[in-house]
């Protein structure tokens, strides 16, 4: 959870025991324990009302695959360009101005061209 080991939790816990002191410490261990229990309650109201509204298409849908830790972009984007039809066309060289292309190769010492109209 969060990367913190027991060996974190428990360094955590004797600093808020020196900080707090004996005599509040189970007051704000009490106001924690109510927090997490709120948190956790509305976390599972969210995945109720989900559920009822999705209604039974809820259970088909694969969670695991929608976890924004799996996403790599680099395969993200190799997949988008796969799907682009303007890969593979030829590049265009760039004369005066922009070129009509969808991809324009500058040289080293040319600057791109610049649309005052752009937002």
């Amino acid at each position: 959870m969060f990367g913190l080991t027991f060996e974190k939790l428990l360094i955590i816990g004797v600093i808020a025991v020196f900080l707090l002191g004996p005599d509040r410490l189970p007051h704000y261990a009490a106001q924690l324990g109510r927090l997490v229990r709120s948190l956790r309650d509305m976390a599972n109201g969210a995945k109720d009302r989900m559920r009822e509204e999705m209604g039974p298409e809820f259970d088909d849908v694969d969670w695991q695959k929608l976890d924004p830790r799996q996403y790599d972009p680099r395969r993200i984007i190799r997949e988008a360009l796969a799907d682009d039809p303007f890969v593979d066309a030829p590049v265009k060289p760039v004369v005066g101005r922009a070129a009509v292309g969808p991809i324009a190769r500058l040289s080293a010492d040319e600057r791109a061209p610049f649309d005052s109209e752009a937002t």
